[in-house]
């Protein structure tokens, strides 16, 4: 097996996508990865080439480029090659870290999208608070869906989380502003009995304030909405472990406290830790492209990595066109 990895996107590029690389060669015998980026650049921080590949390039997507123009200019960017050797089938699967809007450009003009799905969605798998985690799709690629998108969905979001995330028929839910079945704006409405009829565990409507206790894994939602549920809960964590840090140093007390809670704290840190579960995967192409974490470290990039071989390896895409094909037509019962 052979992943293409971007080397130059993100915060902490190289370093760290190059370090994520080196763990996964360390842990997986049979994966080989073509490293996507500037040689000079990358050579300080390359422990070892058993398995390796560099292909080399100067060139890089910034974050504040436009995405569409940019993959469409830049035809050497290290984001743009690593998404040609999947198309060219040098690679079974690409990862970067770098410019959202990019990889997605790229993944829908280069590696193309799959027979029978019409949009592809972002998927990334958030933490939940008894420790399983669930995947939301869409988190951001389509601000705006129609009905059978958010079925499409279902179906990718529910084959991943069978085979990838080892979870036994994967309950799928609709997020909502109510549990009750007529809840909703009218996608959500019109959804619904689509849902029901789809081949998937469909549990019904989920409120946002329920998803974090494990309700459902697999969330489904359009774009817009799904991208600030991503924010929301991201913001939040954020606030919560800044003011618990300020409170537990703010005096003697709450020091010592905090010093006798600190195999707790460690816990609770690990199972909300984002850099266990991977990245986003762009369902809908022919073949995975993993979008990291901007803010990536070695740990989440092995983690992404892993992702990415387990996709390949559960054979995801054939899983959902063979889903996708079964069902029946528009207008068949």
């Amino acid at each position: 097996m052979k992943l293409a990895v971007d080397a130059m996107g993100g915060d902490n590029a190289p370093e760290a996508p190059i370090a994520g690389v080196m763990k996964a060669l360390d842990a997986f015998p049979n994966l080989e990865v073509i490293l996507v980026g500037d040689e000079k650049k990358m050579a300080p921080y390359l422990t070892q080439r058993e398995r390796l590949t560099i292909l080399h390039t100067e060139e890089k997507i910034e974050g504040t480029d436009e995405p569409v123009r940019a993959v469409r200019r830049k035809k050497q960017a290290s984001l743009v090659l690593a998404a040609k050797e999947v198309k060219e089938n040098r690679a079974d699967a690409c990862l970067s870290a770098g410019n959202t809007g990019a990889l997605m450009a790229a993944g829908l003009f280069i590696v193309g999208r799959m027979e029978g799905i019409d949009r592809p969605a972002l998927a990334p798998t958030l933490p939940t608070t008894v420790g399983n985690g669930f995947l939301l799709i869409d988190a951001g690629a389509n601000m705006d869906a129609k009905p059978e998108y958010l079925v499409q969905y279902a179906i990718m979001g529910s084959v991943y989380a069978e085979k990838v995330r080892g979870v036994k028929q994967p309950r799928v839910g609709l997020l909502n502003v109510g549990t009750e079945d007529k809840k909703g704006n009218e996608l959500c409405k019109q959804a619904f009995p689509l849902l029901k009829e789809a081949p998937v565990h469909f549990v019904g409507n989920v409120e946002a304030r329920d998803v974090l206790n494990g309700v459902c894994d697999v969330l489904v939602t359009d774009g817009f909405a799904g991208n600030v549920l991503l924010k929301t809960v991201e913001g939040t964590a954020l606030s919560i472990f800044s003011m618990l840090k300020e409170q537990l140093l703010s005096s003697f007390t709450s020091k010592m406290g905090a010093l006798l809670l600190k195999p707790q704290l460690k816990q609770m840190k690990a199972k909300l830790d984002y850099s266990e579960y991977g990245g986003a995967g762009l369902f809908g192409l022919k073949a995975p492209v993993i979008k990291a974490h901007g803010s990536s470290d070695p740990q989440a990039f092995f983690s992404a990595i892993r992702q990415a071989k387990n996709m390949v390896e559960q054979q995801v895409v054939d899983r959902i066109i063979e889903t996708i094909e079964e069902m029946p037509a528009k207008g068949e019962s």
